[in-house]
Parts: C-alpha cells; sequence; structure tokens
C-alpha cells in the first residue's frame, strides 16, 4: 500500500518560504513519490513550481530562487484519485476576482463528483479529473460572498471525505483537518515563524518545534510575518475516523501523530501481538523497513513472559530477535507491478537472507500486512529455501478485507487475499505453519482510543463516511451539495 501525499505550509518573518518547504517534502518524500510542488506568494503575486517526479529531481536551484515570498505550501503526491499527469500534480493554483489560491490535499473526497458538476453548471471549468481542483473551485465561490473563515467553513459544509488541507489565500497561510481528522497534520513553531504539516518529522528537519496536532474540524490560520496563529473550531462531531494505518504502516518512525510517537505505537502492537498470537520460536524477525519496531516490541515481551502469559525463569531468554532478511533499498514496491511473474522476481531482488539467522531454526516473520499475497507466499518460500525449519507469520494489523476510499492506493476487494479467505486458508495459501493477525481492539487499545474514533474500514468492511455502496459504522451522511447556507447567527 502507499500513502497518498503530504502537505506543508509555511509562514515566515521575512525569510523566503521555498528552501524550507523543499527541506520539508524531503521529510515527507515517503508519503508520495509522483509529484511534488511549490506555491508561494510575495504579497504581491503568487509563484508556482510543480513537476512530476520526486523532490530531488521536480526543483532545482534556479526553481526555488524564483519562489518569492515569506509565506507558501507545498506537496508530494501519489495518485489515489485523478489522472497519473501533470493535470493533477498539486500544489493546485487557481486565480479568481479575490486574489489568488493555492491548496495542497492529502485524502480523498466521497462526493468530489457531485460538487464538480454542480459547479461546472454553474461555468466553471475544469483542468483536471482530480478533487483537489473541485475544493479550490468551491473555495474560490465563496470567497466571492464571504470572509476567508466564513467561505473555508461553507466548502467544508458541502465537502465530504478525508481531507488535510494547506491553503495560501494570497500570502496568508491555513491549514484545514476534516470534521473527522481521518489525515494528519500538526502545527509547529519555527525560530522565525509557523508551519502546518501532515506529520511532525517536517517540524523536525526544520529545527522546529511540535505544538500540537490540527484538531479535526479545525481552520488554523498563520499570522503573517509567522507571528503566530489564530484557530477557529469550525465543525464538531461526537467522533473522529483517525487512520490507525498511519501509525502501522504510513507515517514515519520518528513522527508524532495525534499525540503518539509513531514508533513506540509500532513497539507496542508487537507487543499485543505476541500476548495475542506468540509462538516459540528459535528466532523473530521483521519484514524490513516496516516490520522492524514491531519484532522488536514482540521480541521484548517474549523476553519477559510465555505464550500463555507466564513469567519467563531467570535463565530463559525467550525468542531472539534477529535481523535475518536484507533490503536492498533501490528495488520499488512490489505489489506495484504489472504482472505476478514481476511482482514474484522482485521481492527476490528487494530481499536477501542471512543464511547463518535462518538455516536450521524456526523462525516468526513479523510484517505490517498482507495485501494480495503475493510478496508473503514468496517470502515464506523464500526462507524454507534459505534452511528455515519453520515458518511463523504473524502480522501488526488486522486483516485487510476492504478497500480504503479515503486517498490509500490499496487493491480491490477482489484482490484482497482477506477479503474472502480465512485465515486458515490464507496460512495454507502462502505455506506457512502459521499465520496471525493482530484484533482490532489491540489497536485501539494501544492508541488509546475507542474503536470508533479510529477508521478501522479496510479491516471491518464498515465505513465513517457515507460510501455509496457500502455500509457505515456510525450514523452519517453526505450533505446535500445543492447549496449549503450558513446559520443567520453564524
Amino acid at each position: 500500500m502507499t500513502e497518498k501525499c503530504g502537505v506543508v505550509g509555511v509562514s515566515l518573518d521575512g525569510r523566503d518560504a521555498a528552501r524550507p518547504l523543499y527541506y520539508a517534502l524531503y521529510a515527507l518524500q515517503h508519503r508520495g513519490q509522483e509529484s511534488a510542488g511549490i506555491v508561494t506568494h510575495d504579497g504581491f503575486q503568487q509563484h508556482s513550481h510543480v513537476e512530476m517526479g520526486l523532490v530531488g529531481d521536480a526543483f532545482g536551484e534556479d526553481d526555488l530562487d524564483a519562489l518569492n515570498g515569506s509565506a507558501g505550501i507545498g506537496h508530494v503526491r501519489y495518485p489515489t484519485a485523478g489522472s497519473v499527469d501533470s493535470s493533477c500534480a498539486q500544489p493546485f493554483s487557481v486565480s479568481f476576482k479575490s486574489g489568488s489560491l493555492g491548496l495542497s490535499h492529502n485524502g480523498n473526497l466521497v462526493n468530489a463528483d457531485e460538487i464538480r458538476d454542480e459547479l461546472a453548471a454553474a461555468g466553471h471549468a475544469f483542468t483536471s479529473d482530480g478533487d483537489t481542483e473541485v475544493i479550490a473551485h468551491d473555495l474560490a465561490r465563496n470567497l466571492l460572498e464571504e470572509d476567508l473563515v466564513r467561505a473555508v467553513k461553507r466548502t467544508m459544509g458541502r465537502i465530504h471525505g478525508s481531507y488535510s488541507l494547506t491553503i495560501t489565500h494570497d500570502d496568508t497561510v491555513l491549514g484545514v483537518r476534516d470534521p473527522q481528522g481521518n489525515r494528519p497534520l500538526c502545527i509547529g513553531e519555527l525560530e522565525d515563524g509557523y508551519i502546518l504539516a501532515s506529520e511532525s518529522a517536517a517540524i523536525d528537519t526544520l529545527d522546529g518545534d511540535l505544538v500540537r496536532d490540527v484538531r479535526p474540524g479545525e481552520l488554523v490560520v498563520l499570522q503573517e510575518d509567522g507571528d503566530g496563529f489564530d484557530s477557529y473550531q469550525l465543525v464538531e462531531q461526537e467522533n473522529t475516523a483517525h487512520c490507525f494505518f498511519e501509525h502501522v504502516y504510513f507515517a514515519r518512525p520518528d513522527s508524532v501523530i495525534d499525540d503518539t510517537l509513531v514508533y513506540e505505537a509500532r513497539r507496542n502492537l508487537g507487543r499485543k501481538l505476541w500476548s495475542e498470537s506468540g509462538v516459540e520460536t528459535d528466532v523473530v524477525m521483521p519484514v524490513p523497513d516496516s516490520g522492524r519496531a514491531f519484532a522488536s516490541g514482540y521480541a521484548d515481551a517474549a523476553s519477559e513472559t510465555t505464550p500463555d502469559g507466564e513469567p519467563r525463569a531467570a535463565d530463559d531468554n525467550g525468542v531472539e530477535f534477529a535481523e535475518g532478511l536484507m533490503k536492498n533499498r533501490y528495488v520499488g514496491r512490489t505489489f506495484i507491478m504489472p504482472t505476478q511473474d514481476e511482482r514474484e522476481r522482485a521481492v527476490r531482488l528487494k530481499l536477501n537472507p542471512i543464511k547463518s539467522t535462518i538455516e536450521g531454526k524456526t523462525v516468526t516473520v513479523i510484517d505490517d500486512s498482507i495485501v494480495r499475497g503475493t510478496t508473503s507466499t514468496q517470502l515464506v518460500q523464500l526462507l524454507k529455501d534459505c534452511g528455515a525449519e519453520e515458518v511463523h507469520v504473524r502480522i501488526g494489523a488486522p486483516a485487510i478485507v476492504a478497500p480504503c476510499y479515503m486517498g490509500i492506493d490499496m487493491a480491490t476487494r477482489e484482490e484482497l487475499i482477506a477479503s474472502d479467505k480465512s485465515t486458515a486458508e490464507i496460512r495454507d495459501e502462502i505455506d506457512a505453519d502459521s499465520l496471525a493477525y493482530l484484533s482490532t481492539d489491540a489497536v485501539a487499545d494501544v492508541l488509546e482510543k475507542d474503536r470508533l474514533d479510529l477508521c478501522l474500514g479496510c479491516v471491518t468492511g464498515e465505513y465513517p463516511y457515507d460510501i455509496e455502496g457500502e455500509e457505515t459504522d456510525r450514523d452519517v451522511s453526505r450533505p446535500d451539495v445543492g447549496g449549503t447556507q450558513l446559520p443567520a447567527d453564524d
């Protein structure tokens, strides 16, 4: 699976924003590798540079020098809604009678087509098939009639789905998080200003301090010249819908997401995995890199108790943690390769076993997920070919049984191995000696959230948004896009 996008915005005291935005995008590169872009404003006009490719390929010295202004936003994209071409690359820019807008979007709208049709009928011309342009046009229309805060609130009342946004309105930088907080967004303080970013790792890269998360349904307006920020709680809902997979896989381990350090969350998920389905083997090893923190926590818990939960004897060290698989970092993601044969070959290219760690031993291998099952099948075979006597597979998340509609590039139901197979059937298909997933209750417990405050759609088939043809896990419905009006006293 691949994360959709990463967004960032800065407002600084007299210093050009382009290079801080560039460095922050590097820190968020894991969230999108298809395109990168920056929009700045110098108080008089908007400047934009957006290119396909990685951050380092998209910008040269001359490009950054041309992006004048101390306020700006940036974006890295992995396409989930819209084409894989420059027309959907972000930030999306639009100029209109009331000024200029730049908009970066992380997430996915459920009702983008409905709003697009309405706006197109009203004369709006669209240049892409992405949902980000829909948000930009809707906000631009509302800004013709309302002040900034009321215009944002009106747009929030019309769009339905997952979104964390960084926006420039002329030289003002805004951050908006959807009312259920599905996608992460945080605020940081720099020496000479403030930053909004998808992950706190971007703030760390700029030697800043994390202030807090943007709250679900909150609008944050960075003050000009980096003096501070203003907060407007525009929408409040009883429950949130934080994406639990941010902690399992997508976010960097050194990021803090919704007050939780991702690395520690993964270690604690690994500890839960041992308590729920631990198995005595000679070694436990991660699938690099995403399985490493899970395996570390699993091994720590195994050193303290037996699989039955009994304390270990003083001379019993439990299951040994070992690095048994080395990753070739110059091979891309295996599951996006177009043919089955290529995906199988790519596993061999990507992971090389350390024979001395594996040969003649019983092995537990820990990964973050099983999607199609291709990689897991090849991995088990690889370990057995290397001489493992037994291969037990443990997964640091629940089984993925349904697609994600909130902006994660995930397989369809027909391609998801767990959508129509039991754990025992998957175990047999990947030829493991045993297989176990983490429970959804364990995830909620580790993240210290009620299950209704998490988006668990991909592992339960019930979603926190009104998606056509799907079940919901709460009372939710799409807004009527025929014209959302603010109350008279609002």
